[in-house]
């Protein structure tokens, strides 16, 4: 019996060549529309689609080309029932041996510029996905290749007769991988755009992402990792070009999400200094070069193998001082040629530019059993939200202050404390057991430079002792949600301190 291969596609990379090779082992060529003339542009010799179908035409517009029993049937038969064979032969149905299929690209006409909502709803396939499922259910018999990638690999276990179970199974695993990501893709731009606060989770939630690396390994060595981007071109980490340096690993790439979303806080040339997805620098500039000191003066010993992120085209003077010190990883949306020759000195550092995020999205954190999902912690500061419950309100200087400290506080591990002079994080408290710690070890990293400061608590202060702790060592206006039933302790500190505290109403915890 004659060999089948239908192929429909819209990647079309590869395809003749392909194609060529499936004739040269004998198979019969059948094709839908734009691929059928790609492959007659080939000088390949292929047959409609609707020689499959008893000649019932394309309709719709192109909407239905294959949704058609002579299709699926010939797909989803059995080898192995008589039964099914014979059905098919009753009705002068044929078998399809081979499919090879992808999908519209949905998730590319989402992410172009002016697209309608028209025209990213005619980029959801129905049709292939149909057929990709149907190849996949009966892949025993039937083989599916959804990837360019496998084009060589499914060629040459043809041609040396290897095309085992276990070849097939994977290839289903993946065409059913492909249509479950291509859904959840749908889903989520039916889901999410136009929800801004995304209030509404739906009762299914399904991830969808396209394998961006593989990763050496996890945060240990032990451990297996990978990165996956949302979409084609979704922005941010998922879009960010690699300009130098090794591999990234799974560590640097969490760090550098740290880092990223710090500096994309600020409008003024900012740059951040991570270590351990915590901030041990941060600090705003005139320049670039003067925001990089300044956060490096934050905590130098602790810089020392960081992440670094500014919100600037890099030039020179900043690309020099941060060379100065050992750096992992360096984010920025752009690099000044003339720095780039200067980053080149140092080979092992790896220099990413990164874009815009694009693709709206949740966050999500596994846990043993599931997941959890919520939006992303993307609330800025509104002073006519805040409330002033001291005696003494916060000075204009005090405000701005205040403000940064906020917005920076929100990007540290909980408990987190953060003293800022001078738009600089002038002292860091992270992830402390006990938030009265973390504001102690905040004034002894801030040493002389806190007196003068704010001090920002990204949770309610429960006991006094957390504000007498700044205090003491000179720091004179606070921000914190409060909520503590002690806030009354906390306030009478303050004001015996003559300083000043604002509350937010709204904490920023950072597990």
């Amino acid at each position: 019996m004659p060999k089948r291969a239908l192929l429909s596609v819209s990647n079309k990379a590869g395809l003749p060549a392909f194609a060529r090779g499936l004739a040269r082992l004998g198979f019969e060529l059948y094709s839908t529309g734009a691929t059928r003339r790609t492959l007659e542009e080939a000088s390949l010799d292929v047959r409609p689609v609707t020689d499959l179908t008893g000649g019932f035409p394309e309709i719709l517009g192109g909407r239905v080309k294959t949704l058609h029993p002579g299709v699926h049937a010939g797909l989803l038969a059995r080898r192995n029932r008589p039964e099914d064979i014979r059905e098919l032969e009753s009705r002068h149905l044929q078998l399809i041996d081979l499919l090879c299929v992808n999908l519209y690209p949905f998730a590319e006409t989402r992410s172009r510029a002016g697209a309608s909502f028209a025209e990213i709803l005619e980029q959801v396939d129905v049709g292939g996905v149909a057929m990709a499922r149907a190849a996949a259910k009966n892949h025993p018999d039937v083989i599916v290749v959804v990837r360019p990638e496998r084009y060589i690999e499914v060629l040459s276990a043809l041609q040396e007769g290897r095309v085992d179970a276990a070849l097939r199974r994977r290839l289903a695993a993946e065409a059913f991988a492909h249509t479950a990501a291509y859904d959840a893709q749908i889903s989520a731009w039916l889901q999410w755009d136009g929800d801004e606060d995304g209030a509404a989770f739906p009762p299914e939630l399904t991830l969808s992402g396209q394998l961006a690396q593989p990763l050496r390994y996890g945060e240990n060595p032990h451990q297996h990792a990978a990165f996956y981007r949302l979409g084609p071109d979704p922005g941010a980490l998922g879009s960010a070009h690699q300009v130098q340096g090794p591999e990234l690993s799974y560590n640097n790439i969490q760090d550098a999400s740290a880092a990223y979303e710090l500096v994309s806080e600020f409008a003024r040339p900012a740059a951040a200094i991570i270590k351990h997805t915590n901030p041990c620098g941060l600090a705003l500039g005139d320049d670039l070069a003067t925001a990089y000191r300044k956060a490096f003066e934050c905590d130098p010993r602790s810089a020392f193998g960081g992440v670094v992120a500014v919100n600037r085209i890099l030039d020179v003077p900043t690309a020099e001082q941060i060379l100065e010190v050992k750096t992992d990883v360096l984010l920025a949306p752009g690099l000044a040629p003339d720095a780039v020759e200067v980053l080149e000195r140092r080979r092992n550092l790896r220099v990413l530019e990164v874009t815009p995020l694009r693709t709206q999205s949740i966050q999500v954190r596994s846990v043993p059993g599931g997941f959890l999902a919520q939006t992303w912690d993307h609330r800025g500061f509104d002073r006519q939200q805040c409330r002033v419950v001291s005696r003494r309100p916060p000075t204009t200087d005090e405000w701005t202050q205040l403000e940064f400290a906020w917005l920076t506080v929100k990007h540290v591990r909980s408990n987190a404390i953060v003293l800022a002079s001078d738009f600089a994080a002038v002292g860091i408290g992270a992830g402390q057991m006990s938030r009265v710690e973390a504001a102690e070890i905040a004034v002894r990293r801030a040493g002389d430079r806190a007196r003068g400061a704010v001090m920002a608590s990204d949770a309610l202060i429960p006991f006094a002792d957390g504000a007498e702790a700044v205090l003491e060592a000179g720091v004179t206006a606070v921000i914190q949600p409060g909520g503590s039933i002690r806030d009354d302790e906390v306030v009478a500190a303050v004001d015996l301190a003559g300083g000043a505290m604002v509350l937010t109403g709204e904490r920023h915890f950072r597990h």
